[in-house]
């Protein structure tokens, strides 16, 4: 990877990320002392409620006031949700969770012993309504709350906190369970994100499964400000602007089974199904922690993610949390039959041939045979393709910052002449247009 992608991809993670460069929280106010007494997060606040909104931003709340996603000075809670209105007694947000509804999501407010429902910031009918109306058997005056759904718990849940006890309820029976997770700390707050749970003390942070309470021993807790906001002195800092479409370029792409979309750029990636939860960018090694030095093609097949880097295949379940099966890394020549470098590589949904772009040619291999081998060698009318993904609406291929549409995979075996290329979206991958 030259050093100019890896410089590019860098500003694009720093600007996605929950890092991202803006100007910090304690920067001079400019209306003069009309922010004074606002609270700085950065002081190491402890927040009474974390959540996510509709569109992913993250809002944190103490007392009378939040903060809107990882960066700028705190508001009145009433200015975002009108209802929420500490001036009248109604008292601070003890709690706050998003939950899906059909398409949509719902964001619920725990106050005292009330909850509210908002849906794109305007609060539904029939709200406020008493906790126990809405969730019998959870208490009032909580730490804390966090959605968890079926696959991640055994069915549609909410984890509500209060002390150590942990109010588990079921969203389909509306039943609650009662656990005690002594060893997790007293959860002012708590965030699910990205399929990860995280409980909010202090500054700090502690992430814990959502079934066992279990945590890493030794790894948290974390200070809140190094990941979940922008600090100075904390976190990436920088001055650094997203990155636009036009200068875009990337490694390699593919969707798993489950449906979960990734893009690799150097030693960074980002999944692109996750727009109501912000778009983010990692190290590679935080998801494929043997993968150390990016990758040069990947596809998914079977409920397994292959990582190809050099003439090296490394192949994951493609579980909630991807393992190396044993035995990996194997060689190209090993695992399909292909020798020399890879430029890119896909399977369609629903089909069990792989193809493998190399320089001017496409090679297919037989996934299904033992052992693989190459079945065709199609040639290719352009050269130097960095990426390729195939999907319901057919194949893309990625040459720097534009892409190359085939309506199929025979179509694109049947052309000799190279399709108008089209410029890569902020829709397609989260860049600036």
């Amino acid at each position: 990877m030259e050093q100019f992608t890896k410089t590019l991809f860098l500003c694009l993670a720093l600007s996605l990320t929950n890092g991202a460069p803006a100007p910090p929280d304690d920067a001079p106010v400019v209306d003069g002392d009309a922010n004074a007494d606002l609270p700085k997060r950065c002081d190491g606040l402890e927040f009474d409620a974390t959540t996510l909104d509709d569109n992913g931003k993250t809002l944190y709340f103490k007392g009378a006031h939040l903060w809107n996603d990882y960066h700028g000075p705190a508001k009145l809670s009433n200015d975002l949700f009108k209802e929420l209105d500490d001036m009248h007694g109604i008292g601070h947000v003890d709690a706050a969770f998003r939950m899906q509804h059909e398409d949509h999501y719902h964001t619920y407010f725990f106050l005292d012993d009330k909850v509210f429902n908002y849906h794109n910031h305007t609060l539904e009918d029939g709200y406020p309504k008493d906790i126990s109306e809405e969730f019998p058997g959870v208490p009032a005056h909580l730490d804390a709350a966090v959605e968890c759904p079926k696959g991640e718990c055994m069915e549609n849940s909410v984890l509500f906190f209060k002390g150590h006890d942990v109010h588990v309820y079921d969203i389909s029976t509306k039943t609650v369970k009662t656990k005690t997770w002594d060893h997790l700390p007293v959860c002012t707050s708590a965030l699910r994100w990205l399929e990860h749970y995280y409980c909010f003390h202090g500054h700090n942070f502690t992430r814990f499964h959502p079934v066992s309470g279990e945590m890493s021993a030794g790894v948290y807790p974390k200070d809140a400000r190094r990941y979940f906001m922008n600090c100075p002195f904390f976190g990436h800092g920088g001055d650094t602007k997203p990155v636009k479409c036009s200068e875009i370029k990337i490694d390699a792409i593919t969707t798993d089974d489950a449906g979960k979309t990734y893009f690799f750029a150097g030693p960074m990636y980002m999944r692109l199904d996750t727009q109501r939860d912000g778009l983010h960018a990692f190290p590679i090694t935080r998801g494929w922690k043997e993968v150390t030095s990016g990758v040069d093609a990947v596809f998914s097949y079977a409920e397994k993610l292959y990582l190809i880097k050099g003439d090296q295949v490394y192949i994951y379940k493609s579980a909630a949390h991807y393992t190396l099966i044993e035995g990996y890394p194997k060689t190209l020549k090993e695992e399909l039959g292909i020798e020399g470098l890879v430029d890119a590589a896909f399977v369609c949904n629903n089909d069990h041939k792989l193809h493998v772009i190399q320089g001017k040619k496409v090679l297919e291999v037989d996934l299904t045979a033992t052992p693989r081998v190459v079945t065709q060698d199609l040639p290719l009318p352009f050269v130097d393709i960095d990426a390729a993904t195939c999907g319901p609406e057919g194949i893309n291929l990625f040459k720097g910052s534009q892409y190359y549409h085939y309506e199929s995979p025979m179509l694109m075996a049947m052309s000799r002449i190279a399709p108008v290329p089209q410029a890569v979206t902020s829709a397609m991958l989260g860049c600036q247009d």
